[in-house]
C-alpha cells in the first residue's frame, strides 16, 4: 500500500511560476498545499485552479507559512506518512519528488533533503551569498556536529511523526538549518539526495535582496550556535 504523501508549498506572489509547480508533482501525491504568504498577486487562484488546497497565512515569514500547512495537515482525519516541502518559484524540478521520498519508502530513513548538486545546478541559480551561506552553515555544522549535511536545500522530505517530534518553531529563514540540527540532536536518520536546480521564476525575496541575505543568514548562524552551546 502507498504512503499519503503531502505537498507544503509557500507562495509569497508566485502567479507565474505555481502553476507549472504543482501540475508537474508526481500523481503519488495524495494532497498539495499551497500556503499564501500574503500574496497580493493571482497565486491564490493559480493555485486553487491548478487543483491545490490553498491556504492564506498573513503574517509574512517562511516559516509562518510552513507551520500553517502542518497545521491544516494536523486538522484533517487522513494522517500521512510522508511530508514534503517545496518551494513555489519554479527553482526546483518537482518530478523530482519521487527521488527525494524513495529512501524513506524502501529503506526507512528518517529524513531526506534535496541537494543541489553543483554538477546539476544551472549557471546563475544560485547567488554568491546562497553558496557562501550554504557552505559557511554545513560547514559549521560538521565542525560541531558531526553531521554530513552539504546543503540547506528546500525541497526536502520527512516523515510527519518525526517532523512532529521536532516541535518546529522558527517563524522566518531558519525553518530549515532548524529541521537539520533537530534532526541531528534527535539522531533520526538522513540522507542527501543530489537534485537538479534550475533559475527561479521572478525575483528571490530572500537571496535576491540584500536586507533578505543578510537576515537569512544571521538567522540560520543563531540556530547553529544556540544549538552548539545546548
Amino acid at each position: 500500500m502507498n504512503p499519503i504523501i503531502k505537498v507544503i508549498i509557500p507562495a509569497f506572489n508566485e502567479q507565474d511560476s505555481i502553476g507549472h509547480v504543482i501540475n508537474e508533482i508526481p500523481d503519488i501525491v495524495s494532497e498539495i498545499i499551497v500556503v499564501s504568504n500574503s500574496s497580493t498577486d493571482n497565486t491564490e487562484e493559480v493555485a486553487r485552479q491548478a487543483g491545490a488546497t490553498v491556504l492564506k497565512e498573513e503574517r509574512m515569514g517562511y516559516g509562518y507559512a510552513c507551520l500553517k500547512g502542518l497545521d491544516y495537515v494536523d486538522s484533517q482525519q487522513a494522517v500521512p506518512e510522508i511530508i514534503v516541502f517545496l518551494d513555489g518559484d519554479f527553482s526546483d524540478y518537482p518530478e523530482e519528488l519521487t527521488k527525494i521520498v524513495a529512501p524513506i519508502m524502501n529503506q526507512d530513513i528518517d529524513m531526506v533533503i534535496g541537494a543541489r548538486d553543483k554538477k546539476l545546478r544551472e549557471s546563475g541559480s544560485m547567488t554568491i551569498p546562497q553558496i557562501f551561506g550554504n557552505w559557511l552553515a554545513t560547514s559549521l555544522m560538521r565542525l560541531f556536529f558531526g553531521a554530513k549535511f552539504t546543503d540547506l536545500g528546500p525541497f526536502r522530505a520527512i516523515k510527519y511523526n518525526k517532523l512532529l517530534e521536532l516541535n518546529m518553531q522558527d517563524k522566518t529563514y531558519g525553518w530549515t538549518v532548524e529541521m537539520q540540527l533537530k534532526a541531528i540532536k534527535r539522531s533520526f536518520s538522513y540522507i542527501e539526495v543530489p537534485v537538479r536546480y534550475k533559475k527561479r521564476i521572478g525575483v528571490s525575496k530572500v537571496s535576491g535582496t540584500i536586507k533578505g541575505a543578510i537576515f537569512a543568514g544571521v538567522k540560520i548562524l543563531s540556530w547553529i550556535f544556540k544549538y552548539s552551546f545546548a
